[in-house]
């Protein structure tokens, strides 16, 4: 859901299910002496109301023995932009956004703007998008579990980490509760033993279900078929061994022999991908999309060779794709590299601000699309650099990603934790608990997110050739919803914002060494706005890109 009131401040409020994003505009001369923002959150569903907190402060007026966080209304946040990571899904809010002047500790207000807006529920219409934390590597873990590993903090641990990605995953199986029922899945890793007991209850409640399985004699698919066994579910799975990678994780659920959903995403079923790596399971409830999933199912389990599911492919789910079409899923592999041309041309519409999420590093041909200094705002989530390659073929890679991402119409974080203890009083974090990737699995893809008619592409294939005309991927591209791009662009700039300042730390220990405790410098507020202020007026700077995009204005 996305709103704007105007007033001495004008305020966009994007919800969507646990994040509100709030971007703000003003005149630029009302915004001199501007010293920040106090925001006031009233939870109208369960009657409370708060200042939102943040970690800088005015280090004139701090306490000598230091704070974690401060209210707003003493240390305004100095940005045009900012977000409620603590939202409710399906609850309603109420934000005063209260511009302050003055100096620190004797902040005056000014008219303030009052903006009332519902977070999107989890389920209800067509799709359900549902986050895990992607949160191990987070304050927040290390205070609810201080000292502890998540084996150690145990349940409750894994619960938050999470959040509602795996109790939607189980209530999607658990809707196949008769013999009415089918499920038809294909899964690359199958390993988390509550799952594959949840698809064994839906058979023994009479339900019908076939399970496709990456098994090839790799560590995935050795583990694969460990974990088949000690479920007993060994006679309801499909080996897939003539694919290079049976990538997809995907489940159709049919009643009476007809499709009515698919579960579909990033999510592997294994501890790694439920609890560690950012990831996401989105559910269609459109039987179309879901006979389109089924389809490609039986075509898998036939385990057909390369050249045979290219043929189908080619066949029934070829380039043009149609664009009047709301939901379009593309199955691979392909021949050749028309879909991956075809995505490219998507990430470059013309005037249409890009958010991307890459796995496995940016490809020569995704770096060209940011390599465009014109003042349409791109920001690309890495978990890393690049993948694989010779010493000389990484630092060529690196260095032209660090060379890209100092355009003011770039911004990029790499995935990171905060590993010393000595950070403005923070804890260390705990360490990742992903294979191949640690921070960010999800593949998305968001064009113009915020505009009138948004396009969302989520699926399991990272953004490579191979995931065109080699692997078994599926992905989906979703026009004019905006519902699903708000809860898409809501988590990408949760976690955008969890990695930068990670990132940050790490690039100053990497510059500093053994001397990076000596020379680190608290995360202090301006105490002049003209330190701060000037920069989100200055025409095509990075804070004025951002401003004008997230607040939609064109003064």
């Amino acid at each position: 859901m996305r709103k704007k009131v105007s007033g001495f401040v004008t305020v966009r409020a994007i919800s969507g299910t646990h994040v509100v994003f709030l971007a703000f505009s003003m005149q630029e001369g009302d915004a001199k002496g501007l010293m920040g923002f106090a925001i006031q959150r009233e939870d109208l569903t369960e009657d409370e109301t708060v200042w939102l907190r943040g970690n800088k402060t005015f280090a004139s007026i701090r306490p000598s023995t230091g704070i974690e966080d401060a209210s707003s209304h003493e240390h305004p946040f100095q940005a045009f932009q900012w977000a409620d990571y603590s939202a409710k899904p399906g609850y309603q809010y109420r934000y005063r956004v209260i511009p302050m002047y003055g100096k620190p500790g004797e902040l005056s207000e000014k008219a303030a703007t009052t903006i009332a807006i519902k977070t999107e529920p989890l389920a209800g219409g067509v799709h359900e998008v549902h986050f895990n934390r992607g949160a191990i590597a987070s304050q927040a873990f290390s205070k609810r579990f201080p000292g502890l590993t998540l084996d150690q903090a145990g349940a409750p641990a894994y619960a938050w980490l999470t959040r509602d990605l795996l109790p939607s995953l189980l209530d999607f199986i658990k809707k196949a509760k008769d013999h009415t029922y089918s499920l038809h899945a294909a899964i690359f890793e199958v390993q988390w033993p509550e799952v594959l007991q949840a698809f064994k209850a839906a058979t023994d409640a009479g339900a019908k279900l076939e399970l496709i399985y990456h098994a090839k004699d790799d560590s995935t698919g050795r583990e694969n078929e460990e974990q088949i066994d000690q479920a007993d579910i060994r006679a309801l799975c499909i080996p897939r061994k003539n694919a290079k990678l049976m990538h997809n994780k995907f489940i159709v659920l049919s009643r009476n022999s007809k499709p009515i959903s698919v579960w579909t995403g990033s999510t592997n079923l294994s501890r790694n991908a439920l609890f560690g790596q950012l990831n996401v399971g989105h559910a269609i409830h459109d039987p179309k999309v879901a006979r389109a999933f089924l389809d490609y199912w039986t075509e898998l389990k036939m385990d057909p060779i390369d050249a045979d599911l290219k043929d189908w492919a080619e066949s029934n789910n070829g380039l043009p794709f149609d664009e009047s079409v709301s939901i379009t899923p593309i199955f691979s592999p392909h021949r050749g590299r028309d879909v991956f041309d075809w995505w490219i041309e998507l990430a470059k519409s013309p005037n249409k601000p890009l958010f991307m999420t890459f796995p496995f590093g940016i490809v020569q041909d995704f770096r060209r699309v940011y390599d465009n200094n014109d003042g349409v705002l791109r920001f690309a989530l890495l978990d890393k650099y690049v993948n694989g390659g010779t010493a000389a073929s990484r630092k060529a890679v690196i260095d032209d990603i660090e060379r890209i991402r100092r355009f003011p119409n770039i911004g990029m974080a790499l995935g990171e934790r905060i590993f010393v203890d000595w950070i403005d009083g923070w804890l260390k974090e705990s360490s990742p608990i992903g294979v191949n990737v640690n921070w960010v699995h999800t593949k998305f893809m968001l064009i113009d997110p915020l505009g009138n008619n948004p396009v969302t592409l989520s699926g399991s294939a990272n953004w490579s050739e191979a995931s065109v005309d080699t692997n078994d991927e599926n992905m989906m591209v979703i026009r004019g919803d905006k519902r699903v791009a708000d809860i898409y662009f809501g988590e990408f700039m949760r976690i955008f914002a969890h990695h930068r300042f990670r990132e940050s730390i790490k690039r100053h220990i990497k510059t500093f060494g053994s001397t990076a405790f000596n020379t680190w410098k608290p995360q202090d507020l301006f105490e002049d706005w003209r330190k701060w202020v000037p920069q989100h007026f200055k025409l095509g700077s990075e804070y004025d890109i951002k401003r004008r995009y997230f607040a939609a204005t064109t003064e």
